[in-house]
């Protein structure tokens, strides 16, 4: 009988995380005499980002961070919504913002990105704050990247001179947790386009130790593929056949992993708790807990 792999379930980490988010809000609470507070900006409705939003709130209120949510007229301009951003950077009493993506087709979402205060970023994607990764001076980092390490790392595995694969080079996965693995002196490999169209991306994933993927495309990579006794991290959600599934081809890879995340309930139920994780980091920066900023 073939032994299955062991599923990483996201919701389960979540709860360890959001323990520690708890100890480290009484601790501010303690010495501060109140609580961070998130702002969500979204631009005109998105029906996709729906879900998202109540997640956040939901969270953010189940852990007592603050939560609002601001909603601006989808005519708005790109400078209406930076003059926003800027007068939410300027609040004393808002310490994290997140930015609801896509935003509408003529504003440039990057500029409004690049608006927010770098130590109110709760995503993790201003242009310092992915400097700071590069440079291994980061406060927060891309939720998404953060969650999958901390799946990775949940097995218990040690990443030391592991070879770890990532398929895909996004700037809110491949690239930052590639940089957050680097941390652990795994041994990294990007695979992109050029991989796949060089016609070595089975050679790679056939190596990995540690397999993410981060593409968007169904069960693109087969289960043959992945390495007997693999740490799988599939970030991938596409709808097929009104399923959702994954960007690893799940059947075939968990008889051949050693752990695997499922598509869904692995990486997305993680990823919003670390943006709480990433509300507190950007508060206890601003209070000049981490000692002087590099």
């Amino acid at each position: 009988m073939v032994k299955e792999a062991q599923l990483l379930k996201g919701a389960e980490i979540a709860k360890q995380v959001q323990e520690e988010i708890k100890t480290k809000l009484a601790e501010i609470k303690s010495k501060y005499g109140e609580s961070p507070k998130l702002v969500a900006l979204q631009v005109g409705a998105q029906s996709a980002s729906e879900l998202y939003v109540k997640k956040q709130k939901d969270t953010a209120e189940s852990l007592g961070i603050q939560y609002e949510f601001v909603l601006m007229d989808e005519k708005s301009t790109e400078a209406d919504v930076i003059k926003k951003v800027r007068q939410l950077n300027q609040d004393p009493k808002i310490h994290a913002i997140i930015i609801q993506m896509p935003m509408p087709a003529h504003i440039r979402g990057n500029h409004i990105l690049s608006a927010v205060d770098s130590h109110k970023d709760a995503e993790g994607v201003h242009v310092d704050n992915m400097g700071r990764l590069v440079l291994q001076t980061a406060k927060v980092a891309p939720c998404t990247a953060i969650a999958a390490v901390r799946l990775a790392e949940s097995t218990g595995i040690n990443l030391f001179g592991k070879e770890v694969v990532l398929v895909g080079q996004s700037k809110i996965v491949g690239r930052p947790a590639a940089f957050l693995l680097l941390e652990h002196r795994a041994t990294i490999t990007i695979c992109h386009t050029g991989t796949a169209k060089a016609g070595k991306l089975e050679d790679h994933v056939r190596r990995a130790e540690v397999l993410i993927v981060a593409v968007g495309k169904p069960n693109m990579i087969p289960g043959e593929w992945v390495r007997e006794g693999a740490v799988v991290i599939d970030v991938g959600i596409n709808r097929v056949d009104g399923k959702t599934v994954g960007d690893v081809d799940f059947e075939g890879a968990k008889k051949r992993a050693a752990f695997i995340t499922p598509v869904p309930g692995g990486v997305g139920p993680l990823t919003v708790t670390m943006l709480m994780k990433n509300v507190v980091q950007a508060y206890l920066w601003q209070k000049g807990e981490f000692g002087d900023d590099e």
